[in-house]
């Protein structure tokens, strides 16, 4: 009986994946991920890159929480988050 109990919890934990809805660059995305890098942000922006430069990111939480990425850092995702992602000059 023990085996019928834990095999629905198994199942119904993996099930329960949360996800968020964000904005990158006015386009909507759905991320399952409680934190994003910047060097996640900036492929979600940039999907095809290039990589070998800098981007400026910034973000706003609905929350009003609102700040900058740099390469290397990491931000908590909540749903209505909006990142603006822009190619700088510096390499």
């Amino acid at each position: 009986m023990n085996s019928e109990h834990s095999a629905p919890q198994s199942a119904g934990e993996s099930g329960k994946e949360k996800t968020y809805s964000i904005v990158i660059n006015g386009q909507q995305e759905t991320v399952s991920d409680h934190h994003l890098t910047y060097e996640q942000v900036v492929r979600l922006a940039f999907p095809a890159g290039p990589f070998d430069i800098l981007y400026s990111v910034s973000y706003a939480n609905p929350h009003g929480h609102d700040g900058t990425l740099a390469p290397g850092q990491k931000t908590v995702v909540k749903d209505g988050m909006s990142f603006n992602v822009i190619k700088t000059n510096r390499s």
